[in-house]
């Protein structure tokens, strides 16, 4: 079995979630909005869910999102959070079951829940077909798994420009933007983990900085600055820091002189396998003809060509 691929500093991920458990609600706009929009998708679906997981629940988005939902859409709902103090105030502002618990490694027997939401926290996963898996598994048959994560083009602006600065200045270039997942290859992703009807979608959100610093600022009041294991472990120079926004405002800077900033949010959506569930039909075994059902002309499309 080939050696598993590490990418991401779990630990440091803990303690920098530990770290900015207390003052998140300063920085939680973000996070704010990919919960409703991740909830509004939730009410679309036509049913009532018993049994309910919030994967990744930093201070309780989700749940407080949720909370405007008609009731009886989400019966009981567990709260998880790989930071310890992250579960304890998504506990104590929601009212709500909350536990530490790793993406990585999830402590639920199969079929525990028909609902697995997950809002901005699985673009930090080493392993993310793994994880997939679990949640799968956790999952009743015909249970829903919807999440939110943020796509390859997120921070496109940061990435360019520390790219481009620290060439200038020190040389070379160390990994600064966690590469996250494209939106071509998540469909693909839920499909290999066993879902079914696997839909994958994106959205852009931009956000606008009156200097690149303060996004920075904001990267690190919602634990989600560099969490490479390749990344730098030197301080980083104040030359190169400044460097960065220069660059950032000179390549990126819109018309009223504020730095936008990318966020893409991709939206996975999969059901855990059931009998019950729409099933493709074989090719050739349609019993009625397009032309019929829309009342049209047929044109026959000839003879297909042979090899030349």
């Amino acid at each position: 079995m080939a050696d598993r691929i590490e990418v991401f500093d779990r630990q440091l991920l803990r303690q920098r979630r530990e770290r900015a458990a207390a003052t998140l609600p300063d920085y939680d706009f973000l996070f704010d909005e990919v919960a409703d929009r991740l909830v509004d998708r939730l009410a679309d679906i036509r049913r009532d869910f018993t049994s309910a997981l919030d994967l990744g629940c930093h201070t309780g988005f989700v749940a407080k999102a949720a909370a405007r939902l008609p009731a009886g859409k989400i019966g009981s709902l567990v709260q998880t959070d790989l930071s310890p103090r992250m579960a304890a105030v998504a506990l104590a502002d929601t009212g709500i079951a909350a536990l530490a618990a790793d993406e990585e490694a999830l402590p639920f027997r199969d079929g525990s829940f028909d609902l697995i939401l997950s809002c901005a926290s699985l673009h930090h996963v080493n392993d993310l077909p793994g994880t997939l898996v679990q949640i799968q598994r956790a999952l009743k048959p015909d249970g829903v798994f919807l999440a939110a994560l943020f796509g390859g083009a997120t921070l496109t602006e940061l990435r360019q420009s520390w790219l481009a600065a620290e060439s200038a200045i020190e040389g070379g270039a160390g990994p600064r933007v966690a590469p996250f997942a494209d939106l071509r290859d998540a469909a693909g992703l839920l499909q290999r983990a066993g879902f079914a009807l696997p839909v994958a979608d994106t959205d852009t959100i931009t956000v606008t900085y009156d200097n690149p610093l303060k996004l920075m600022a904001d990267l690190r009041g919602m634990g989600e600055t560099n969490m490479l294991l390749e990344r730098r472990r030197t301080p980083t120079r104040r030359a190169t820091l400044m460097a960065v926004a220069e660059q950032y405002m000179r390549q990126f800077a819109g018309a009223d002189g504020r730095a936008p900033a990318t966020f893409q949010i991709l939206y996975l959506t999969g059901w855990a396998p059931a009998d019950n569930q729409p099933q493709a039909l074989r090719p050739g075994s349609a019993t009625a003809r397009l032309a019929e059902a829309l009342d049209a002309p047929e044109h026959s499309a000839g003879e297909k060509s042979g090899p030349h």
